[in-house]
């Protein structure tokens, strides 16, 4: 077994790896499911694929840089476990440069996210899939064309359709990963909402999963106190009021009432 095999081996499932070409062929498959009604897509660039290789095939150990001599030293998974980590961080601020985000948007709702779980006492376990999770939270946008991504003004009702679309595109790029398919909750499920108007599926209540509605506060949170090319940052009372207002409508009250308060403003 190669070392980079180990994060695989963990779950179990030393079959189920999908190699760094399967893993292109797949993003190719669902950028060409995005075509319908004869939109265009726009192609990877070869930065981008590198970048899908990465994902697929996790790095080898030798990248991490060692621990120092009196430490504790690192196991083979878990050098593999880390090396990958730092991957998916590359991948999160590539996917933030290309949506033209907030620069350190993703880190933020991660480490908010993760605070946050940790409130709620989710196992240390399971936070390392919140964490990858909210890492890649907008991976599915990149079957998104550039011309809805990209647009100044509003979308069109047809885009919009198409934009949500991308926890779709998500699914079906993460699940065949068996160290990713963990993390799917939150690509998945983030823009799903408490009253069931979300979206792709409609989950209402606690039928969302518990990681993608604590995610969808930390993300609302972040993207309303920030700075956006159509408006600037609200301030922090005006969002407190419209996340209280909406408790039990777009958010889980309970978590709502766990948040507020982790929150400067």
């Amino acid at each position: 077994m190669a070392l980079h095999d180990y994060a695989v081996w963990s779950t179990g499932a030393p079959n189920e790896r999908v190699t760094e070409d399967e893993f292109v062929q797949l993003l190719d498959e669902v950028v060409a499911s995005a075509r319908s009604g004869q939109m265009a897509v726009r192609a990877l660039t070869d930065d981008e694929v590198a970048l899908v290789r990465g994902l697929a095939e996790p790095s080898p150990p030798a990248a991490v840089v060692p621990a120092p001599p009196r430490g504790p030293r690192l196991s083979a998974w878990e050098c593999a476990r880390t090396s990958n980590d730092v991957t998916l961080e590359g991948w999160s601020r590539a996917l933030e440069f290309r949506d033209r985000e907030t620069d350190g948007h993703a880190r933020r709702v991660t480490a908010l996210t993760l605070h946050l779980a940790e409130i709620l006492d989710i196992p240390e376990s399971e936070r390392v899939h919140i964490r990858r999770g909210a890492l890649l939270h907008d991976i599915g946008k990149m079957a998104i064309p550039d011309s809805i991504l990209l647009k100044p003004g509003a979308l069109t009702p047809q885009e919009w359709d198409t934009m949500r679309l991308h926890p779709v595109y998500a699914y079906e790029l993460l699940s065949p990963i068996a160290h990713l398919r963990p993390a799917l909750d939150i690509p998945y499920c983030h823009h799903e909402r408490w009253d069931g108007s979300g979206y792709p599926r409609g989950l209402q209540g606690e039928e969302v999963p518990l990681a993608a509605r604590a995610f969808m506060l930390a993300d609302v949170w972040d993207a309303l106190r920030s700075n956006r090319p159509y408006r600037l940052a609200w301030p922090g009372p005006r969002t407190v009021e419209f996340i209280r207002g909406n408790a039990g409508v777009l958010f889980d009250p309970e978590i709502v009432k766990v948040f507020l308060p982790l929150v400067p403003y």
